[in-house]
């Protein structure tokens, strides 16, 4: 990954966190097949992430490495569209964009010059992938951060008088675990596309 190595680690550690959560809620009748599915496809997503962050200057992965990342995250892309078991709806949609841009990603490095990875951190690195490609993913990435957040804060359910008026409860703990595993992903997404 492109940037200051603390950056990286950051990520690491944050995508490697939600890799295990999501591993943990993986175990078979834990909550029911379809939810076990969409978790385990969450943790192998969550721990590629989290491989492909580690810092250029600790683990430089060669370009065949890069392709093997994009094939297996195409593969996660592809079972998220058409996976009976897969989350429904604009869920199993968003997991797809998500399998997709981790192998775009992959790809772009991949296709990167020969020490562009640790060597060039800076302005003299030119970015790698397509630039209009990685805006659109960005800009989709950073709105399902914004509208996540927005989401879980608890807002006032009516009128209220000197502010003490009844307050929307926040999701049960099993559920905000859950947004907050995906949300750390979607930022990890946004922090991944930046430093492309």
């Amino acid at each position: 990954m492109h940037g200051p190595p603390l950056l990286g680690w950051s990520l690491v550690a944050l995508c490697a966190a939600a890799g295990l959560y999501c591993l943990l809620r993986a175990r078979p009748g834990a909550a029911g097949e379809r939810r076990a599915a969409a978790a385990g496809g969450d943790a192998v997503m969550a721990l590629g992430m989290a491989a492909m962050a580690v810092p250029a200057a600790v683990l430089d992965t060669p370009p065949w490495g890069h392709v093997l990342f994009a094939a297996l995250f195409g593969v996660l892309g592809l079972h998220a569209l058409t996976s009976a078991g897969a989350p429904p709806g604009l869920r199993r949609l968003h997991h797809a964009v998500g399998a997709f841009a981790m192998a775009y990603m992959s790809l772009a490095m991949a296709a990167a010059p020969a020490g562009a990875h640790a060597g060039h951190t800076g302005a003299d690195r030119a970015p790698a992938g397509a630039p209009l490609l990685t805006g659109l993913l960005l800009v989709y990435f950073a709105v399902y951060v914004v509208r996540t957040v927005a989401g879980v804060v608890p807002v006032p359910a009516g009128p209220s008088v000197a502010g003490n008026g009844p307050v929307r409860p926040g999701p049960d703990t099993g559920a905000g675990l859950i947004t907050a595993c995906r949300l750390s992903m979607a930022i990890g997404m946004v922090v991944m596309l930046l430093t492309m």
